[in-house]
């Protein structure tokens, strides 16, 4: 935990200097995803000729972590042969642009958040969202409870169908004051959406907020309402919000906070209610997400709700999250360039993914990393535009957590001597996120092996980055092309670098 620390601080000091703004499985899925179709393929200006590439690089058994590791220089290429590993990037095709990178703020966080001293809240929020951090700009937060909270609560009175006893005073307490340590800290471009676990138990057909249960017909207006009364309290707050996922994984009976719809019924709910309802109380222009569940089934609930013109219209597009491996297969990568071909005006974001079952023996678990690492190359090679971690800081103990549904994150907290544990999937996502800003368009890039993976953006400011991950036991020697010209680069094992020219 201690080497943790320190080369955490060797990060910031490092980056100050530098001033840039499971194996089988992973080779297995790591080229299962096509390139997702060009939304806007052009030509570009864009030349590498004699340019430095930056290299920062992350690895195992090392003390690099987002560390500079190395500076080269273009030179004119020569034809590439088949014994060489490359990375082949096209600035002229473009793809998706990026909404942004980041994680949840949930109650669990902030509760995590209000118990250290004020240095270490500091540190938090500038690991996180400081451009000496890892700078995220997107976050989720839940509306009301979900299993990371200490307990089960809603806005509402129970029985309350009118929403007259609608108050946030509880996320006042803890919730809302972290998010608006966030928002200031990206001086107020950091983008925030919410997601609901459960409508209210009254409104369900079990009358429970846990273990699923269904949402009753005669309640589909009050629960429209209801998302209205959020955002405009949030937003009265000082927490302007983006738009909302209709909810989470809607498809999982879970121990904690769930609630079921089938995609007729979400469809319906969208069409004819939560929709209409936006548009009817000025918020037209807030984002709605359907699904928000894993990328098993996630064709079926947008070919019925995409298919119906009336639905569509309605939503900005489709969330999703990385569990569908509980049942031991691999993730389900080409299922989203498949949305993605059938329905190409809509949107991907990734929602939620976290690693599950919290041991504290296993902070410095790399498989961890790598399963960040993995999922965001290819979700975005995929044509996810953004990606949104699950809890951004937890307690010693994974929790609190109402259910004792236990995990980790990227940062964790000592609550009882204040000390910060920052575990490699931190340096994993800020490989992405402190480099990939918002705006940036996917780039094309292609691999001529499957022992590496990459993916490519090129920012507003003109930069063009490129994130390579080797998931192997093997140092790797490639090269990387940019049209017409190249450089030779080495890549540890168990790493991932991003470089930057």
């Amino acid at each position: 935990m201690i080497k943790l620390k320190q080369a955490y601080k060797q990060f910031l000091k490092r980056t100050a200097t530098i001033n840039l703004s499971a194996i089988s499985l992973i080779l297995l899925v790591g080229t299962s995803c096509t390139q997702a179709k060009s939304t806007k393929s052009k030509t570009s200006t864009f030349s590498a000729m004699h340019k430095n590439v930056k290299v920062i690089s992350t690895a195992k058994d090392t003390d690099l972590r987002l560390s500079l590791t190395g500076e080269y220089q273009f030179k004119k290429a020569t034809q590439p042969k088949e014994t060489e590993i490359c990375v082949f990037v096209d600035p002229s095709k473009t793809f998706q642009t990026v909404l942004g990178i980041g994680g949840a703020i949930t109650d669990t966080s902030a509760e995590v958040f209000s118990q250290l001293p004020k240095a270490k809240q500091d540190e938090i929020i500038n690991a996180y969202f400081g451009h000496d951090g890892i700078a995220y700009s997107l976050i989720r937060t839940t509306i009301h409870s979900c299993d990371f909270s200490s307990e089960s609560y809603t806005y509402i009175k129970d029985g309350d169908k009118f929403l007259k006893s609608f108050s946030i005073d509880h996320d006042k307490q803890f919730r809302i004051p972290m998010i608006k340590k966030a928002i200031a800290k990206t001086n107020g471009s950091l983008l925030t959406y919410a997601s609901p676990w459960s409508p209210p138990a009254f409104m369900k057909s079990t009358q429970n907020m846990l273990h699923g249960g269904k949402l009753m017909p005669e309640f589909y207006q009050s629960w429209a309402n209801y998302y209205t009364r959020f955002i405009k309290a949030y937003e009265k707050e000082g927490i302007p919000i983006w738009g909302i996922t209709i909810q989470n994984e809607p498809m999982a009976v879970q121990t904690w906070e769930s609630c079921i719809y089938t995609a007729e019924e979400e469809r319906d709910f969208l069409k004819n209610y939560l929709g209409p309802t936006f548009k009817k109380t000025g918020l037209g222009d807030k984002k709605i997400v359907v699904w928000d569940h894993n990328r098993d089934l996630i064709n079926q609930r947008a070919n019925t709700i995409f298919n119906d013109p009336e639905a569509a219209k309605y939503a900005w597009g489709t969330g999703f999250h990385w569990y569908e491996t509980w049942t031991g297969g691999a993730p389900k990568f080409d299922n989203l360039s498949r949305l993605k071909e059938a329905f190409p005006d809509k949107n991907l974001l990734f929602t939620e993914g976290c690693n599950e079952s919290f041991d504290s023996t296993k902070y410095n678990y790399w498989p961890n990393a790598e399963r960040y690492g993995n999922s965001m190359i290819n979700d975005f090679n995929c044509g996810t535009c953004g990606w949104t971690d699950w809890n951004i800081l937890l307690n010693q103990h994974g929790g609190p957590n109402h259910v004792g549904n236990y995990c980790f994150s990227p940062i964790h907290a000592n609550t009882n001597t204040g000390e910060l544990i920052f575990t490699p999937s931190y340096y994993y996502i800020g490989h992405f996120s402190k480099y990939i800003r918002p705006g940036a368009k996917r780039v094309s890039t292609a691999t001529s092996r499957s022992n590496i993976l990459s993916t490519s953006f090129l920012n507003p400011n003109g930069e063009l980055i490129t994130i390579v991950m080797n998931p192997t036991d093997q140092k790797i020697k490639y090269k990387l092309f940019v049209n017409q010209d190249a450089v030779t680069i080495n890549l540890l094992p168990h790493s991932i670098q991003t470089l930057v020219y």
